[in-house]
């Protein structure tokens, strides 16, 4: 019989699949933006959520009798904070570069982490991080000041999406909770179709291209994420985690052929140390879920 242990990636695997996790989330944005010529971002959105859906209902196959209505609940607040992450992002994409959306996005699950500081100085973390989204307020003529609302909405639902990601896992099994919460999410979208040409969603390019975009920001993330998580601690997953805002913006000048100025990738440096930092200075992690925005 084998042993549990015989199953877990090595820690420089482990690295590894975090990073394709990032670099896969990332590119996904970028294809997913490139889609906004061909659908609205209210389009793009729903089948990401979709494909992540169909593919987690099928991986999971969630038990459904027997539950509470406590434990329904949950589920739905998990769902509406995915729905309304993802919904808030596309917006923010659409308005301004992804590197900036991502960074400012951030700030939700820094936030967060820095309720487990323990002592006062590590709030410099948070003032660094600060620092660097008044950097990018210094490239006013790039920022819509609706995308950036729409990228601080997504990272408010971000950090409600860790918490309730927690309590999920309490009640639901597995992945069990995340299906659920994902088809809770896409109902939540749905309302939001009526903004997307019905032409556009029976075009069998844009829902091939739809369901690549879903596959590499939520399947294949996920999926790697869970097999590092069998070996990587939860502060050093955190860490590569902060990794996002830059692997974000490189995305956008490699995908979309988004150019940022100098303050701006300094604003990004600024908010990936403080991530490190921030990650480094709490027992709770930045990411204590497994699946990327």
């Amino acid at each position: 019989m084998s042993s549990p242990d015989q199953h877990r990636p090595s820690l420089g695997v482990a690295v590894g699949l975090v990073l394709i996790g990032i670099t896969s989330v990332q590119l996904g944005a970028g294809f997913a933006k490139l889609m906004f010529t061909d659908i609205d971002p209210n389009g793009v959105a729903w089948l990401r959520l979709a494909t992540s859906a169909v593919v987690l209902l099928l991986w999971a196959r969630p038990h459904l009798r027997g539950r509470s209505r406590a434990d329904w609940m949950v589920a739905v607040q998990y769902g509406v904070c995915l729905g309304t992450m993802n919904w808030a992002i596309y917006q923010s994409f659409s308005r301004i570069p992804i590197g900036v959306a991502v960074t400012i996005e951030f700030i939700g699950p820094l936030v967060l982490a820095a309720i487990g500081f323990r002592r006062p100085r590590d709030l410099g973390w948070v003032g660094l991080a600060a620092v660097g989204v008044l950097l990018l307020g210094f490239e006013r003529g790039h920022l819509d000041p609706v995308g950036v609302g729409f990228a601080l909405l997504a990272g408010a639902a971000w950090a409600g999406y860790i918490l309730t990601s927690a309590a999920t896992g309490r009640r639901w099994e597995g992945i069990d909770g995340l299906a659920v919460a994902s088809l809770v999410a896409v109902l939540l979208l749905t309302p939001f179709l009526v903004t997307v040409d019905g032409g556009d969603l029976v075009d069998t390019r844009i829902l091939l291209i739809g369901a690549a975009v879903g596959l590499l920001s939520s399947v294949v993330p996920y999926s790697a994420e869970l097999a590092a998580l069998r070996t990587l601690p939860a502060a050093t997953f955190g860490v590569l985690m902060s990794l996002e805002p830059a692997a974000a913006a490189l995305a956008g000048l490699l995908v979309v052929g988004e150019e940022l100025a100098p303050v701006q990738w300094l604003a990004i440096v600024c908010v990936v140390i403080a991530s490190v930092g921030a990650t480094r200075a709490t027992r709770r992690p930045i990411h204590p879920d497994v699946i990327s925005q």
